[in-house]
């Protein structure tokens, strides 16, 4: 299996629930359940890989707050060289909707200084020689997405493929930040986007069009992936070509993380060399197991080895 690493934000997530209607200021209401956990999109990936028996490496920061201690404690031996910022650890309340969509509250915290040196001397790159790095978290780690340059040469010298995943942006895909975006994937291997970034990105309304406009600006070989929720996955694969799977029905429970525990067992089967099809079906079915269940359940080991093949 070739190495894996995800470089990004990790945070502590709230997740209350299900509420509706959205209650009046200045009242109180009683949610069925609460669950604080591991969060942020490298966290999710990164607890996804965990439960899958997967080996990664993983490079973020925390705050200098006692939820900061609580997250290094979470990831062990991986967090060590983690650095503690001064600033207070992000923290994200979820509340959760009866039709499994949520509304997030987020501050920003301890995530925007998570920089280029974090990653520098986190991950070894002679360690991650041929593997893949799942990159997230861009409009929330300033600091390292002002030296992404520095990033995608490192990782060239290293032959490392980067997993580019953006998030949402805070102000929206205006102009210039799909102007940065577009620059950002013309150095990395694969895209893994949802259905409206993939359209909007592209300024087409068809999300396959839009897949393989965005591809035709990426380096030769890349792999352009669009998560489409209950729809399924559709891929442009390393040849050009279409692969398209659907998402098995499931009552969904909790889409927080979705596309990130997609992202963790889409790399891991492609780090095991499967398919582009098998690499499909290993993301949508992980995470739709994991929107499914709660407390969350990602199947474990061997249903990661079944998923991969």
């Amino acid at each position: 299996m070739r190495p894996l690493a995800v470089i990004g934000n990790v945070n502590v997530d709230l997740i209350l629930g299900p509420a509706a209607p959205w209650p009046k200021a200045g009242t109180e209401i009683i949610v069925d359940h609460d669950e604080l956990r591991v969060g942020g999109s490298a966290g999710n990936s990164a607890l996804a890989w965990t439960a899958l028996g997967v080996e990664f490496s993983i490079a973020a920061n925390v705050g200098s707050d006692q939820f900061g201690s609580w997250l290094r404690e979470a990831f062990g031996e991986r967090a060590a060289k983690w650095s503690v910022r001064s600033e207070r650890t992000t923290l994200s309340v979820g509340i959760t909707h009866p039709d499994g969509e949520r509304t997030f509250f987020t501050t920003r915290g301890h995530l925007p200084r998570f920089g280029i040196s974090d990653v520098l001397t986190t991950i070894d790159g002679a360690a991650m020689a041929g593997g893949y790095a799942l990159v997230c978290g861009s409009f929330l780690t300033d600091d390292l997405a002002h030296n992404y340059d520095t990033l995608f040469d490192w990782a060239a010298t290293h032959q490392i493929t980067l997993a580019l995943d953006t998030g949402w942006p805070l102000d929206g895909w205006t102009e210039k930040n799909c102007t940065k975006t577009r620059r950002w994937l013309s150095r990395c291997g694969i895209a893994l986007l949802n259905e409206v970034e993939t359209t909007t990105l592209a300024g087409l309304d068809d999300p396959i069009e839009a897949a393989r406009e965005i591809r035709s600006h990426m380096p030769e070989g890349a792999i352009v992936v669009v998560k489409r929720g209950p729809d399924g996955a559709v891929a442009i694969g390393p040849d050009g070509s279409l692969v398209t799977v659907a998402a098995p029905k499931v009552e969904v429970v909790d889409t927080i993380g979705a596309g990130d525990v997609f992202n963790a067992a889409f790399l891991a089967a492609l780090a095991n060399s499967r398919s582009i099809e098998a690499c499909l079906l290993a993301g949508t079915q992980v995470a739709s197991r994991a929107i499914s269940t709660l407390p969350r359940h990602y199947g474990g080991p061997l249903a990661s080895e079944e998923a991969v093949r």
